[in-house]
Parts: structure tokens; sequence; C-alpha cells
């Protein structure tokens, strides 16, 4: 369980790093596909709720410290992201396309709507998109169209899959 969330931060913070840097330079809109969104979002639908929001929070405590964020915005929502994606582990059938993504859509519309609702409460600390500009529903598309392939690649990696807990008896 230990190593999967460390490789899960691992590749989420290689793959902040990506879009942060190349991944900016060809921006659409201004937006930018976030893949350590989907990183978390793989953990937490192949290892469940647990490893889903400690990857989430661990990763977002780790993102703080790279960008200018209030302390814990990003951890606490990419805890609920992870645990609510975690959610669905065992449910559905993980196929190459659909559901990868509808799961990072599902989860960009979450923390564009979770960001929302903070700016409102603390305006002056939280961001927050704005659903009638381009930004949100350009990342919306590059975040969905990136997923199966952010997913077919983070497949071949084991060690982000955590083995089950051998049963007592």
């Amino acid at each position: 369980m230990i190593k999967s969330i460390i490789w899960t931060v691992v590749f989420a913070f290689v793959a902040a790093i990506l879009q942060s840097t190349l991944l900016s330079r060809i921006a659409l809109n201004g937006a930018v596909a976030d893949l350590a969104l989907g990183v978390i979002v793989y953990s937490s639908y192949v290892n469940g709720v647990m490893i889903g929001q400690l990857s989430g929070f661990f990763y977002g405590l780790l993102l703080r410290f790279i960008s200018a964020a209030p302390l814990g915005l990003h951890a606490f929502i990419l805890t609920i992201t992870g645990a609510l994606t975690g959610l669905f582990k065992g449910i559905f059938f993980l196929d190459v396309f659909l559901l990868p993504m509808i799961l990072c859509a599902s989860a960009t519309l979450f923390k564009a709507f979770f960001f929302f609702i903070l700016n409102l409460l603390v305006p002056e600390t939280a961001p927050s998109y704005s659903f009638f500009t381009p930004v949100l529903w350009v990342e919306l598309a590059l975040n969905s169209f990136s997923a199966p392939l952010l997913f077919a690649f983070l497949k071949r990696f084991t060690p982000m899959k955590a083995r089950p807990l051998p049963e007592r008896g």
C-alpha cells in the first residue's frame, strides 16, 4: 500500500513538472491538460478509496511546496477527488477509452466546482475557474482526450497497483 502511494505521488509530481514546463509552451487558450490529476484518478480507481485519498493528500501537500497556493488547498481537493474516484473501484470495467475519459472529465468538473465554491467562501485566497470562459472547457477537453493515453501508460507500471491484503482466517 505504501509503495503504491509513493509511486503515485512520484508520477503525479513528474506529471506536474511536465505540464508546467513542456505542456505550458503549447497551451490552448491558456489551458493545459492536468496530467497529475489524471495520475491521481487512475491510482484511485485502480487501488480504491484509501490509497486514492492518501495519494491525493500527499501529492496536494507536495504541490503546495512547488506552487503559491494556500496550504492545504490542493490537498483538500485532491483528497476528496481521490476518495470519490476510489469508490468506483470494482464497479465498472476499466476499458481503454470511455471510462478514463469519463473519470477524468468528472474529476476536472469536480475540481472546478470545488474551486468555485471555495472562491465564494474565501475570495482572496482560493483561485477559481470561470464557467463562461473557454479555459475550463478547453482543460476539460484536454484532460478527457489525454486520459486514455495516460491510463494506458500508467497501466504498465505495476508498483502503482497495491497488492490485496492477505485474508486472516
